[in-house]
């Protein structure tokens, strides 16, 4: 979603607004050891864990299947998308463009909901990738992008795009978030019974306007943070 970026991590959100919510949709995220990625989603470990379909939010466009999967680690959060599609609207070639107008992936994590401050990551299907972290301070977005970003820090990623007959038939992304690099964040290294608010979402252009999908029941932005679901730690 359109924000404007500021290329600095390091700052401190001292407001605390003392934000609630409640769902009754909870993710269980079950814990593992940490893996190889491929893109494919081609551990056996997987096939542990559900799929999570997203709910596609606007009307007029290819009904395309879109869903997730969600594991964690000492060290870090894997999530799997996996979304039909008939072909890659984007054209950018470099990461923390502005992905948002093209076919992305979405997560944002919420760790702790009493502050308006959360992670957002985007990931394209040529490969690329936005990292922000989002003060969202009663509707006045910005967008803060990561300081050092590498080594543990950075998110591991791994894309597949799926062919059949020579037609594109959809696109996979595998990615690894280390808990490093969420660490400006309050209750960033979750144990059994940790509560996170967290929403996975999807873009799409192919009908040249923009399609959005989202597992929380958003209405218009992906940034509506007070309707994020729970996933809770196992």
């Amino acid at each position: 979603m359109k924000l404007k970026l500021v290329s600095f991590w390091g700052f401190v959100i001292t407001c605390m607004t003392g934000f609630t919510q409640s769902h009754h949709d909870t993710i269980q995220v079950t814990k593992t050891n940490d893996f190889t990625i491929d893109g494919k989603g081609s551990n056996e470990i997987w096939k542990t864990t559900k799929w999570v379909e997203l709910n596609k939010i606007d009307t007029n466009a290819t009904p395309y299947q879109t869903r997730f999967k969600i594991l964690y680690s000492a060290n870090g959060i894997y999530v799997l998308f996996d979304g039909s599609d008939n072909k890659i609207t984007s054209t950018y070639q470099h990461d923390f463009e502005n992905l948002f107008n093209a076919d992305v992936f979405e997560v944002f994590f919420h760790p702790q909901p009493s502050t308006p401050l959360y992670f957002e990551y985007e990931i394209s299907p040529l490969g690329k990738e936005l990292v922000l972290l989002i003060p969202n301070l009663k509707g006045r977005i910005n967008g803060w992008t990561p300081w050092h970003y590498e080594g543990d820090r950075k998110v591991m990623k791994a894309i597949n795009i799926s062919e059949a007959g020579g037609k594109m038939t959809g696109w996979t992304a595998e990615l690894f978030f280390p808990f490093k690099l969420l660490e400006p964040l309050e209750n960033n290294y979750p144990v059994s019974g940790t509560v996170w608010n967290a929403n996975f979402c999807r873009l799409d252009y192919d009908s040249g306007k923009m399609i959005k999908w989202s597992w929380s029941p958003i209405k218009v932005s992906f940034h509506e943070f007070l309707q994020y679901k729970k996933i809770k730690f196992n």
